[in-house]
């Protein structure tokens, strides 16, 4: 992770701390995109105006959270829940990331995201959130 993308992205700093700390001991890497394989895909599954439905590749993933680093300003998370399941390589992250949105409301979201490991590298993500409660703090709904 190079040093000017790590500052623009300081704004989603308690996002990615709770993935490293729900993920610790099961993958490699001081930040979410170093866990990233490289050819990892993530997908949104909630609908959410502009939101694509899928990422696919480590270095698409990073541009579309560069490029949305200005929207929400975190501040901290909580709420961190690791559950594993029957099969060892997936696992399930409940958590919520709490802040401000760059329309001056209140961000509160939280999440469920089952991820899929191999290699002690993200390879699959899928995402679910509070879309309506994201949408009202973003001034989406009004």
């Amino acid at each position: 992770m190079n040093t000017a993308a790590n500052a623009k992205l300081k704004n989603l700093d308690p996002f990615f701390h709770a993935i490293k700390d729900g993920l610790k001991g099961l993958v490699d890497g001081d930040h979410f995109f170093d866990m990233l394989d490289s050819g990892a895909t993530y997908e949104f599954r909630y609908s959410f105006p502009g939101l694509p439905k899928k990422i696919t590749g480590s270095k698409e993933l990073i541009a579309f959270f560069e490029a949305h680093a200005d929207v929400e300003i975190l501040e901290r998370y909580s709420g961190l829940v690791l559950h594993k399941t029957l099969d060892p390589a997936v696992v399930i992250l409940e958590y919520e990331v709490h802040g401000k949105s760059a329309a001056g409301k209140v961000y509160d979201n939280r999440f469920c995201s089952v991820i899929t490991i191999k290699d002690r590298k993200i390879v699959y993500w899928r995402d679910y959130c509070d879309s309506l409660g994201a949408m009202n703090s973003l001034g989406k709904s009004d």
